[in-house]
C-alpha cells in the first residue's frame, strides 16, 4: 500500500492582502480531502507596518536586511496578525487550523545565514523540520499553519524565507507521506513575458529552467522559487506545480515542474 498524499501549500504575501482572493483560496485549500500544510509569507504587509513604525527597511537583490527591529515587525506581523487571521478564516470554514512559527514544537530550526558580501541579519537558513511533529498534528486532523518564521536552538527568531519554508516541509514530510507541493502567488505561473498573463510555460524541467535563465527570461524573485522546486523534486517530492489563488481548482491552466 502506497503512502498517504499530502499537500503543502504555499501562499504569497500579496494574494493575503487581496481579501477576495484570499476568501476564495482559503475555500478551495479548506475542500481538499487530503492532508495539508498551509506556509504563507507576508513582506509587503510587514513593509507597510514598518513604515508606519517609523522603521526603514533595507533590500539588497530583492532580500530584506533584517535587523532587530524588522525582526519583531516580522514577528508581530507574519506570527501574530496574519497567521491568527488565516487561522481564524480556515476554522471559520469547518478547518481545524493551528498557527505556528519554527518555535512551536521546535518544528523548524534553522541557522543564521552566513556572511559573506551582505549580513543580512536576522535571517535564518533550515537546518532540520521536525516531521515528527508536524506529523502528530496531521494524525490528529489538525492542519499546520506556518508563518515564514524559524527559530535556532538558542531560542533566536528568525526570518525564513516562505518557499525555502515550504520547501523544506516538503523534502521532510516526504519520508512519511506521498508529498506535494504547491506555490500561489499573483502571477497564473512562471511566464514567458511578465506582462502577459497568458504567456505560460506549462512544463519546466532543469534544463529548460536553466536555458531559461541564461535567457533572463528567469530572473529576481523566480529564481530561488524555482531553486526550492528543483532540490525538492531531487529530494523525494513528487509533484510541484506554481500559479495563481486558483491552482487548487481543477483543471486549469498552470507551470508544473518536473524532473
Amino acid at each position: 500500500m502506497g503512502k498517504q498524499v499530502l499537500k503543502v501549500v504555499k501562499i504569497g504575501g500579496k494574494l493575503i492582502e487581496d481579501e477576495n482572493k484570499l476568501r476564495e483560496f482559503l475555500k478551495d485549500f479548506s475542500a481538499l480531502e487530503t492532508p495539508k500544510i498551509l506556509i504563507h509569507g507576508g513582506g509587503s504587509m510587514a513593509t507597510k507596518t514598518a513604515e508606519k513604525l517609523g522603521y526603514e527597511t533595507k533590500m539588497v537583490d530583492g532580500r530584506r536586511i533584517t535587523d532587530a527591529n524588522s525582526i519583531k515587525v516580522i514577528t508581530m506581523v507574519y506570527g501574530g496578525l496574519i497567521n491568527k487571521n488565516i487561522v481564524a478564516k480556515l476554522q471559520a470554514r469547518g478547518t481545524n487550523a493551528i498557527g505556528l512559527c519554527g518555535a512551536d514544537g521546535a518544528s523548524i530550526i534553522s541557522k543564521k545565514r552566513e556572511v559573506k558580501e551582505v549580513d543580512f541579519g536576522f535571517v535564518g537558513d533550515i537546518v532540520e523540520v521536525n516531521s515528527s511533529f508536524i506529523s502528530s498534528l496531521l494524525e490528529q486532523n489538525i492542519i499546520p499553519v506556518f508563518s515564514a518564521i524559524s527559530y535556532s536552538g538558542d531560542g533566536q527568531l528568525y526570518n525564513t524565507n516562505g518557499d525555502s519554508v515550504a520547501a523544506e516541509v516538503a523534502k521532510a514530510m516526504s519520508a512519511i507521506y506521498d508529498t506535494e507541493l504547491d506555490f500561489c502567488f499573483e502571477k497564473k505561473g512562471v511566464l514567458t513575458d511578465v506582462e502577459n498573463d497568458e504567456s505560460i510555460i506549462e512544463e519546466i524541467d532543469e534544463q529548460l529552467y536553466k536555458q531559461l535563465m541564461n535567457r533572463g527570461i528567469i530572473s529576481e524573485g523566480m529564481l530561488p522559487k524555482l531553486h526550492n522546486c528543483f532540490q525538492a523534486l531531487q529530494h523525494g517530492v513528487t509533484k510541484i506545480r506554481l500559479g495563481d489563488s486558483n491552482l487548487l481548482k481543477k483543471n486549469l491552466i498552470h507551470t508544473k515542474i518536473v524532473k
